[in-house]
């Protein structure tokens, strides 16, 4: 069967004044998907946003939406879209309640039309029905949010960084929740800092200073690290990582938790080689392992690659 695209982004820029924040974009994205675009702050993710859902216009290149050209034809995609930005941006004065009616009001539909979509995140909320938005945790702020960009069944939900400063149980839940809503059928462009969370989509996008360094599946990303990865730590991790920036032909230092990770320019690191260098250094408790690398990895692998370029 073939896949029809709901969203096609072909050669974008955008700057604002001697900011570049995005840098000739190109990628599609197609129906029913769960697509992730993942990257620091200050990458573009939330102009990549703002312009797919028609605030922005490109200084170059185009964007259609579900068909149409967002320059021409925004009014036709905006009752298509939900759109949940980074920051919350409901109504604080307006109760629970309140903010979903409103929001339904504003697309011409009512909460009892479309409850059955909303109802598995809207149940949690309902005992908290007459509670002002502003007095919600970050965690039900959330689901609510949702819950009102939901409230229409748009065909294409947009979601800016939504688990940015909520707590680790909250961000399981809202990426459950995602999952359920690609089962309806509604296609999904989610944006995230967090590496981990690139693993739940089926598709991502790693974008830097407003360039993409790849698009894939989350394994395929993986797999295209290919360098043996160590994994070094020692009491001191600070004079790690200048010990390990020092060694001859030493390539990759980045920190991540415990460990150290590191890679070698050329042939593969020899740890017994290391860690004698290390302990000459003055380095205590220098452990040295193997380590199978992750989406961070391939992703600081790539930004090393675009800055040597």
């Amino acid at each position: 069967m073939k896949s029809t695209i709901v969203v096609e982004i072909n050669n974008v820029s955008k700057s604002f004044r001697q900011l570049k924040a995005l840098k000739q974009v190109s990628f599609a994205v197609e129906e029913g998907e769960l697509f992730g675009v993942i990257g620091p702050d200050g990458a573009g993710k939330t102009t990549l946003f703002r312009l797919i859902n028609t605030l922005l216009i490109p200084d170059e290149g185009t964007l259609s939406v579900l068909g149409y050209d967002t320059v021409n034809e925004y009014k036709q995609i905006r009752p298509l879209l939900g759109y949940m930005p980074g920051k919350f941006s409901l109504y604080q004065d307006l109760t629970v309640e309140e903010n979903l009616q409103f929001f339904a009001s504003v697309f011409g539909t009512s909460v009892a039309s479309n409850y059955e979509l909303i109802k598995p995140i809207y149940h949690q909320l309902e005992p908290f029905k007459n509670r002002l938005s502003g007095a919600l945790s970050g965690g039900m702020k959330q689901k609510l949010a949702l819950s009102c960009a939901l409230i229409h069944k748009p065909k294409l939900l947009l979601l800016d960084e939504p688990t940015t400063g909520v707590d680790a149980v909250s961000r399981k839940e809202f990426w459950d929740m995602l999952k359920m809503l690609k089962q309806e059928g509604i296609s999904i462009i989610v944006s995230t800092p967090y590496m981990d969370e690139a693993n739940l989509c089926d598709r991502v996008a790693l974008i830097q200073k407003g360039s993409i360094l790849q698009i894939d599946t989350p394994t395929s990303v993986v797999n295209g690290f290919t360098k043996p990865l160590l994994g070094v730590k020692a009491s001191n991790t600070y004079q790690l990582l200048k010990a390990l920036k020092s060694f001859p032909g030493s390539d990759s230092v980045h920190p991540f938790g415990e460990y150290v990770h590191y890679t070698e320019k050329d042939g593969e690191p020899d740890p017994k080689v290391l860690q004698d260098y290390l302990e000459q250094q003055g380095l205590q408790n220098v452990q040295i392992k193997l380590m199978d690398p992750a989406i961070e990895d391939r992703f600081m692998d790539l930004m090393h690659t675009a800055e040597e370029v």
